[in-house]
């Protein structure tokens, strides 16, 4: 897959993320967002206004430092594609 096809559907994973209405559990938000910022390059610290929110998603970030934004874009497709298969 070329770049530009990973990146094009990383973004339809993005949108159809955007798009559900339905909650999400907590742990696979804390992935996808984890996922997210690598894949976009978007080091930013949480913003979150509760502080306990800003360690989980910290230490979301943490665990996927050792990928590079293309394998982060490939898990984030990934970890939609499966979420959505095992909701049918």
């Amino acid at each position: 897959m070329t770049s530009e096809e990973l990146h094009k559907e990383f973004e339809n994973a993005v949108d159809r993320i955007n798009a559900h209405t339905d909650p999400f559990p907590a742990d696979f938000l804390l992935r996808l967002y984890a996922y997210y910022k690598k894949a976009t390059n978007d080091y930013g610290r949480p913003s979150s206004r509760k502080p306990i929110i800003n360690a989980f998603k910290t230490n979301a970030l943490f665990q996927v430092q050792d990928i590079s934004p293309d394998e982060a874009k490939r898990e984030y497709i990934n970890l939609v594609n499966d979420y959505f298969l095992y909701r049918k």
